[in-house]
Formats: structure tokens, C-alpha cells, sequence
């Protein structure tokens, strides 16, 4: 299959590199001059020349709905996927004939949350969920500077609160979307940044009463968990140390770093995707970043 991955950051580079391995033709668009052939510079003539048959947007967040309409308005019919969040801010989505959409939400297909979903399923009520994640930003691209990433720039979409959404997203695809929620966060380190570095989120979801969901830039040792109580069962998540414990029983499921990227091209390549995010799922998301920050503004919960 012939693949047009558009950007070429850190994560445009990952994809072009799983979609060879996966054995897929690849070209690149970029703005900088890069060490990728054939590489294009414009959207119109990638797509005319290349012809491809999927597309990865992996730009600024800030840029995806402008690179949607561009598809669009060139006709492309084939498979999309668009990295997380969908947007930098809630605007209409386009309407679209793409044959698959999907948002890069990869950690739905981590073999961890695979098993923690299954086990949802048969563990009685759910009564209370906290999820943790947090890492220090200034050592994701050690190479580089991060005053100078999109993470550091609320401009381009970046902050805490989008940057690691995939929390948001799975929490909902796990236990239901929110109902209410309130929020408290903000840039509250000394990180020589624009954008957030910290948020923490307390909802109730159609599934659970008791929800806390926290994300932040400043974990000098990185956490990812999850901690769930049913009426049956106690649940715990590490998605560092790839484990889970159900009521102390612990199980290591071995992932690589690629896993859930390679789990998420083969869904959109085989058109399986029905656990992938769909881009309403994607906006759910967004729309769900937009009321925390409303709701920490103004020290109020949001309805709906």
C-alpha cells in the first residue's frame, strides 16, 4: 500500500519508519529538508504524484483541521489517520469521504488496557478510578531544546492537557463519557514554558461515579497508572512496568515500544479499525479538554 506521512518530527518519523517495516511504500511531507525520498513539499501535488491510498497527518496540532479540509478538497478517498488530539481547539468536523478515519489514540490497542477492558466487563459496578500519568518534559527529546517543542507552546497545541490526552480519551472509552466534571490546573512549575505543565480532572462518566484523571510535565520518573475499584474486584494498571494486579494477583503482559503503533497501522491497513478512535470520539475528547479549562477558570463543575 502506497502511505503519505505528513510532518516529520519526532512522531512523523515513527510512523515513516513503521510503515516501511510494515511494508508499505512511504513518502514524506515536510516543510525542512529532510533525508526521506521521494519527500514533497506541498499537499496537492503529494497527493497527485504519489497517489496514495493512506495518509497519516502528523503535523502541528494547531495545523490538523486545515490539512483535513486539503484532503478533502482534493478528493481523497482513501484511509486517514490523524495524530492525537484531533484539534487544538472544538471545531466542526469536516464532512469527508475518507474510507477510514481514525484518531492515533494508540494506547486503545496497548495489551494492557486490551486485558483491563475485558476484565471490566464481568467485574461488577464500578465504583471509584484514579489515572496518573506523568513525565518530565525537558527529558522526552533529550537532543533537543524543549522550550522549542509544541509542547512548550500553547499555540501550536501544546500543554499537558493535550499533549497527554490519551488518558482523557481511553477513560472514556473505558468507563463511559462524562456526565459532569471539574477541573484545576494550569502552568504552575518553573518549566520555561507557555502552555500547561499540570492538570488534574474530576468527573463522573455514564459508567462511574468517581473519576479522577491527573497529567503533568514534571515526573522526573515517569508514571503511567491506573487504579480502578469495582464492586468485586480492585484493579491496578502500570503501564511503565506493563503490569496488572487484580486484587494483588499480578500479571506482566510483555509490550515493546512499537507495539501499539505497529497494533494501530495493521488495524487502519486491514480496515478493522472499529477500536480505534473514531474522529466524534476525537472531538469528544476535545470538547472534553475545552470544558476542564472552563471549569478551572472559573472554579465551577460542567454539566451536560
Amino acid at each position: 500500500m502506497r502511505a503519505l506521512v505528513l510532518g516529520y518530527g519526532s512522531i512523523g518519523a515513527r510512523h515513516t519508519r513503521l510503515l516501511g517495516e510494515a511494508k508499505c511504500s512511504v513518502a514524506v511531507l515536510s516543510r525542512r529538508s529532510i533525508d526521506v525520498t521521494p519527500c514533497y513539499s506541498e499537499l496537492a501535488h503529494a497527493l497527485s504524484d504519489w497517489k496514495p491510498e493512506y495518509v497519516v497527518v502528523a503535523e502541528r496540532t494547531s495545523e490538523h483541521h486545515l490539512t483535513l479540509d486539503g484532503l478533502i478538497h482534493c478528493g481523497f478517498r482513501g484511509r486517514v489517520l490523524v495524530e492525537k488530539p484531533l484539534f487544538d481547539r472544538v471545531v466542526p468536523l469536516p464532512s469527508h469521504n475518507f474510507s477510514v478515519a481514525a484518531v492515533a489514540y494508540n494506547l486503545r490497542c496497548h495489551p494492557l488496557l486490551v486485558r483491563l477492558k475485558s476484565l471490566l466487563e464481568d467485574a461488577g459496578g464500578l465504583v471509584a478510578v484514579n489515572v496518573y500519568v506523568g513525565s518530565y518534559l525537558p527529558a522526552w527529546r533529550p537532543k533537543s531544546d524543549y522550550r522549542q517543542s509544541y509542547s512548550a507552546s500553547r499555540e501550536q497545541g501544546g500543554g499537558a492537557l493535550r499533549d497527554l490526552s490519551h488518558e482523557i480519551d481511553y477513560t472514556q472509552w473505558l468507563f463511559g463519557s462524562w456526565r459532569r466534571l471539574t477541573a484545576s490546573g494550569g502552568h504552575v512549575s518553573d518549566l520555561d514554558i507557555d502552555s500547561d505543565d499540570a492538570y488534574s480532572l474530576l468527573m463522573e462518566t455514564q459508567r462511574c461515579p468517581l473519576i479522577t484523571v491527573h497529567m503533568n510535565y514534571l515526573d522526573r520518573v515517569p508514571r503511567r497508572e491506573i487504579s480502578v475499584h469495582t464492586n468485586r474486584h480492585s484493579i491496578q494498571v502500570d503501564l511503565i512496568k506493563n503490569t496488572i494486579l487484580v486484587d494483588g494477583d499480578q500479571e506482566i503482559i510483555s509490550v515493546a515500544q512499537d507495539d501499539t503503533y505497529r497494533a494501530e497501522h495493521h488495524a487502519m491497513l486491514t480496515g478493522d479499525a472499529k477500536e480505534l478512535c473514531t474522529l466524534e470520539e476525537g472531538l469528544e475528547t476535545v470538547m472534553t479538554i475545552e470544558a476542564a479549562e472552563r471549569a478551572a477558570a472559573s472554579h465551577v463543575w460542567i454539566t451536560r
